[in-house]
């Protein structure tokens, strides 16, 4: 078979893998927002059922017989033509590397895992959810050692997630970053003077609220053509495909923050997913890098943008439009100073600000990297959290629900995930560091309401370039002219926080 046939014959069998995938999408995004309660078992089917054809399609033998014949013709293919077989062999190894059995265990496991988490979260109660927890860290080592016995859990389970990444690099960079974060949490509460937020603390309409939400993200770009926003118990972004992502927030009458900070961190990810290359459509390629890079677009519009002075005078009039009472007189340094003001105690990570989060994410990097290691039992992982959020935050969660449960992530498999969004907000902050050489007007942008510029620019740096590039440093590389420099992220912290506290230094 020549080199072209055999390159159309694999980027037909990508396509169908892709349409199936997004089915797959599909089930978790009903699950997760419109499904009855009653209905879990027989997701929990479905989803295997669907786990088990994608299983066979990932690892049929054509597909390596294309794989081998194209790479007998690596000279001859072009740049992006070898990003697809790369990354389509990649997928093949790593599927082929597991029985489907092990894939259709792993399938069932995520939507019996939700459905025990949200009943243990619901009663508060750990013990509810520990079985599930056993059963997923059983499963990740049998994934794991199946894929790469010779290389750390952890390190084959990370690669999923964040490609090129290890735990050793994670505990680098993470030792660095806690060094520097806990002593300025800590100058922050004792030296720094906090800005008035008492203002916000009051009643907000949740609908209104949400019409607000939808607003600002249509400013932002996202359209609703291709797009939708929900409500679920947990802030998440699905996509099916360029011209069909879904996402979801949720709202709190006495935290309007919460629900406008997290819209603008969903639609981050969804002008991502909206942003890809239809030129790739369904060659894996097109799919987003990793998901610290995915994080990466997500937290600079929620934070480096959305908790900017210059957003805030552009949203400042939204507010008095919507909540006239709330803010009629209210100034956009005002708004600024509010909306940044550090969480005392920080015992929710969705909940935390900038400074504290990065200390949430380094706490659940220690405990599931240890648990799956075997260093630390399923049952001591209450304890753990407590003692790890007293020396790290300063204060100790009330009950499981407000603890070790607040997250889907393990409930789901999502294990070795946590770093990707601290890794991503350090990708963020050196992005749009340099995103702000290249557009010197960006602030009055902003404060105008003008995100067209800064969308573009996203796009065609990031977006569309999907997985063509190895790693997030290889893609930090070509857009910033450096790899990941965590110094930069540490010092946006501190610079910013120092100036709002009016602490010398």
């Amino acid at each position: 078979m020549s080199k072209d046939k055999a390159y159309e014959a694999l980027c037909k069998r990508l396509k169908e893998l892709s349409a199936l995938i997004s089915v797959n999408v599909l089930l978790e995004w009903d699950q997760m927002v419109i499904m009855p309660k009653e209905g879990s078992g027989a997701r929990g089917a479905q989803k295997s059922a669907i786990a088990g054809v994608l299983h066979d399609k990932r690892t049929a033998p054509e597909l390596h017989d294309l794989l081998l014949q194209l790479k007998e013709h690596e000279g001859d293919l072009s740049k992006v033509e070898a990003a697809v077989v790369r990354v389509a062999g990649d997928e093949y190894q790593r599927h082929s590397s597991f029985p489907k059995l092990l894939a259709q265990r792993i399938a069932q496991l995520e939507s019996d895992g939700y459905d025990m988490w949200l009943k243990a979260k619901e009663a508060k109660d750990f013990s509810i959810f520990a079985p599930v927890l056993k059963e997923w860290v059983d499963v990740l080592r049998q994934k794991a050692a199946a894929i790469d016995p010779s290389k750390p859990v952890y390190d084959v389970l990370l690669n999923e997630w964040e490609k090129g990444m290890t735990s050793a690099r994670v505990d680098e960079v993470f030792d660095q970053v806690g060094k520097d974060l806990v002593p300025l949490i800590q100058d922050i509460t004792h030296r720094g003077t906090a800005p008035d937020n008492s203002w916000l603390k009051t009643e907000f309409n949740e609908d209104t609220q949400a019409k607000l939400c939808k607003e600002v993200s249509v400013d932002l770009g996202f359209q609703l053509s291709k797009g939708r926003l929900d409500v679920s118990a947990h802030p998440m972004t699905c996509a099916l495909h360029p011209n069909d992502v879904r996402m979801t927030t949720r709202y709190k009458s006495h935290d309007l923050a919460e629900g406008l900070t997290g819209a603008i961190h969903e639609a981050g990810h969804s002008l991502y997913e909206q942003g890809r290359n239809l030129a790739l459509d369904g060659l894996l390629v097109d799919q987003p890098l990793s998901m610290g890079v995915h994080e990466s677009q997500s937290l600079l519009y929620e934070r480096l943008v959305g908790l900017s002075l210059p957003f805030c005078r552009f949203l400042l009039p939204k507010l008095q439009a919507a909540f006239p009472k709330e803010f009629s007189g209210r100034s956009a340094e005002e708004l600024h100073a509010a909306f940044n003001v550090m969480k005392v105690p920080s015992m929710v990570r969705t909940e935390s600000d900038e400074v504290t989060y990065a200390m949430h994410i380094i706490l659940r990097y220690e405990i599931e990297r240890d648990l799956l290691h075997g260093h630390m039992s399923v049952e001591e992982v209450p304890g753990v959290w407590k003692a790890k959020m007293q020396e790290y935050l300063g204060c100790v969660p009330a009950d499981d629900a407000e603890g070790c449960l607040q997250d889907l992530h393990w409930a789901c498999g999502y294990t070795a995930y946590f770093p990707t969004y601290t890794l991503g907000a350090m990708y963020a902050s050196q992005i749009y560091h340099h995103v702000g050489m290249q557009i010197p007007e960006l602030d009055t942008q902003l404060a105008a309401g003008e995100f067209g510029p800064l969308r573009e620019w996203l796009k065609e740096a990031v977006h569309q370039k999907g997985s063509l590039y190895k790693s997030a440093d290889e893609l930090l590389l070509k857009v910033t002219g450096a790899t990941l420099d965590p110094t930069i992220y540490t010092r946006y912290l501190r610079d910013k926080y120092y100036k709002l506290y009016k602490i010398e230094g």
